[in-house]
């Protein structure tokens, strides 16, 4: 084997591996150079822990002549026999390799190796990628070669993974600051964040419609039931809005309590904003079937929900606010306010959606004028308007 051909590959990743615009793509780059380095691999994964609320794992696996495929495990995955009976567990949980012959009869313990048996393949390498914070995670290397890999190219493979563990960690800490800042924050903000808007001060104005909405009755059912029953409620509660807010464009901003803000982002060049606001009636009304859908059992009988949402459009000033080294990245504005007392107005008018004259005006649907009221806050009263589906 070349060592000055190696030793450069190893460069490439210690510099990135830049000419991959991905991982995905420097996985596929890397085994088609070490097959080109006399490496005869066949198939090659690596499987990364995850920080996310979901998702517990990734995969991303090569095999010669194919591209590589993305793969993802939920949760409860580190617990299952599949995962417990793999080679996998021993190099993560232990921090060691592991090497077998997927063709010798002690392999027949692990599932995984029988179904390379069946493709052939002649010997299985797992190596541990150590982070610097003493995370494992796994790479893994097999090849179809008669005999398997020899000494001199397990030697290749063992002298890349400390470049590899640090492109892979590298790459994982990016990736798991772009998902946490997108599970807390929402993804427009969290993009902000990143790109280096982070000092207090730090504001844009956007045009969008604003979505604000609460859960009623939630106080005096949370001084009833136990906190651990609430918070499962809440959860069940927002999954009927986030969803379909998503679906529509829309990004959470917070959750305050029972409540819920959210911006539909109507572009300052070529926005429809008759179009945006279409979209956010159809979350209205995909959430409002939702929570009337949901039943909770307390006490041997099924708790039902309403809620409210308040459907503003308008112009709105977006950035960090706080005090010191403590931030919120969020929204404020007339046109936060009026939707935040629009939505004490749904309560006051027994209804589920309620929007703004500027909404209302917007986006021509059956609406019904319930009349001026005056607005805390507010010169003028303001005209609220409900849907025409929701009287009497």
């Amino acid at each position: 084997m070349d060592q000055s051909k190696l030793l450069a590959f190893i460069n490439w990743l210690i510099d990135g591996a830049r000419s991959a615009d991905e991982p995905s793509r420097t996985l596929y780059e890397a085994c088609v150079r070490l097959v080109e380095l006399g490496i005869p691999l066949w198939r090659v994964g690596i499987f990364v822990r995850t920080l996310h609320p979901e998702i517990y794992g990734r995969s991303f696996v090569w095999r010669s002549g194919g591209e590589v495929e993305v793969g993802s495990v939920d949760y409860g995955f580190q617990d299952s026999r599949t995962y417990r009976d793999s080679p996998i567990s021993v190099v993560a949980q232990e921090g060691i390799a592991f090497r077998a012959n997927p063709q010798a009869p002690e392999a027949e313990r692990y599932p995984i190796l029988m179904d390379l048996r069946a493709e052939g393949v002649t010997d299985y390498l797992a190596l541990p990628l150590a982070f610097l914070d003493r995370q494992v995670h796994v790479s893994s290397w097999t090849t179809q070669a008669p005999g398997g890999f020899t000494d001199a190219q397990v030697e290749a493979i063992r002298s890349l993974i400390p470049a590899l563990s640090r492109y892979t960690e590298i790459v994982t800490l990016q990736r798991t600051a772009s998902m946490l800042l997108d599970t807390y924050v929402g993804n427009s903000a969290g993009e902000r964040i990143l790109g280096g808007q982070i000092r207090r001060g730090h504001t844009d104005t956007m045009h969008a419609a604003i979505w604000l909405s609460d859960l009623r009755g939630f106080t005096p059912l949370s001084d009833r039931l136990p906190a651990e029953n609430v918070v499962e409620i809440l959860n069940h509660y927002f999954d009927c809005q986030v969803d379909p807010i998503r679906e529509q464009g829309g990004e959470v901003l917070k959750f305050m309590g029972d409540g819920l803000l959210a911006v539909f982002p109507i572009p300052e060049q070529g926005g429809d904003p008759a179009e945006v606001c279409g979209r956010v009636l159809t979350a209205a009304r995909a959430s409002r079937a939702r929570v009337d859908a949901l039943e909770y059992a307390v006490d041997g009988t099924g708790e039902r929900f309403r809620f409210g949402v308040a459907l503003h459009v308008g112009r709105l000033l977006y950035g960090n606010i706080g005090g010191g080294n403590r931030l919120d990245f969020t929204c404020i504005g007339p046109a936060v306010n009026l939707a935040a007392r629009l939505e004490k107005m749904a309560a006051r008018l027994k209804r589920t959606v309620v929007a703004s004259e500027a909404f209302a005006g917007t986006c021509k649907e059956s609406w019904t004028d319930l009349g001026e009221f005056p607005i805390a806050g507010f010169s003028t009263g303001q005209r609220v308007f409900g849907l025409r589906e929701e009287a009497g």
